[in-house]
C-alpha cells in the first residue's frame, strides 16, 4: 500500500523507529551524491528523486504529468527497497555496479533496478553513493531518451535523424535501386531469347 504522506518528513515520522533510522541513513547517502539538476519529494507513494519539469517539462512518458524518476527509497510490508533507475535499462551501469557491490562482500536482493533490504547492515553505502555520484542529470535525459519508445518523435523535434532510422531509409534506397537495375536487365534477356531462336 503506497503511502499517503505529502512530504517526506511526514513519511519519516509515519515509521516505526527502526526502519526510520534505516530510511533517513540511505536517504543521506543518496542526497550526499546527487547531481544538483535532481529534486527530492514524495513520487509514486514513497520518497522519491527525479528530473524536474522545470528541467525535463516531457516528464515520465507513461504519466507526463509526473516528473521522470530517477531512484526511489520505500518502507514496506516485508523489506525495505530502494530502487535505481539509472542501471534499468543500462547494461554497462549495471554491471557496473554489480561488481562493485559484488567486492563489499555482501548479499545483493535485486530484481531489475530494486534493491531489497531488511537493516542497514545489508547495503554497502559507499558503493550506493557511487552509482548515484556516477549519474548527472544530463547524462540520464539522454539516456533515458535514447531508450523511449517514442524516441523518434522526440529526435523529429529535435531535428536529429536516429541512426536505426537513417539505416532504415539507406537500405530502402539501395533496394529501389537493386528493383530498377533488375527491370533494366529484363528486356536485354528478352531480346537475347529471341535471337536465339531466330538462329
Amino acid at each position: 500500500m503506497q503511502s499517503q504522506a505529502a512530504t517526506v518528513k511526514d513519511y519519516l515520522a509515519s515509521l516505526p523507529p527502526d526502519r526510520r533510522a534505516a530510511i533517513t541513513a540511505v536517504r543521506k547517502v543518496v542526497n550526499d551524491n546527487l547531481d544538483k539538476d535532481f529534486a527530492e519529494g514524495m513520487n509514486y507513494g514513497m520518497i522519491g528523486w527525479f528530473v524536474p519539469h522545470s528541467i525535463y517539462p516531457g516528464g515520465y512518458h507513461c504519466n507526463p504529468e509526473q516528473p521522470l524518476p530517477f531512484a526511489g527509497l520505500a518502507s514496506q510490508k516485508n523489506s525495505m527497497s530502494l530502487y535505481l533507475m539509472s542501471i534499468y535499462g543500462d547494461e554497462s551501469r549495471r554491471e557496473e555496479f554489480l561488481a562493485d557491490w559484488k567486492k563489499s562482500g555482501k548479499k545483493l536482493d535485486m530484481g531489475k533496478s530494486c534493491i531489497r533490504f531488511k537493516s542497514l547492515d545489508e547495503l554497502p553505502l559507499d558503493v550506493i553513493g557511487r552509482a548515484i555520484k556516477r549519474v548527472s542529470a544530463k547524462g540520464y535525459i539522454a539516456a533515458y531518451d535514447a531508450m523511449r519508445p517514442d524516441r523518434d518523435k522526440i529526435a523529429a523535434r529535435a531535428g536529429r535523424v536516429e541512426p536505426r532510422v537513417a539505416g532504415a531509409a539507406k537500405k530502402a534506397g539501395g533496394g529501389t535501386k537493386k528493383k530498377a537495375a533488375a527491370k533494366k536487365v529484363g528486356p536485354k534477356k528478352v531480346g537475347e531469347k529471341k535471337k536465339a531462336t531466330a538462329r
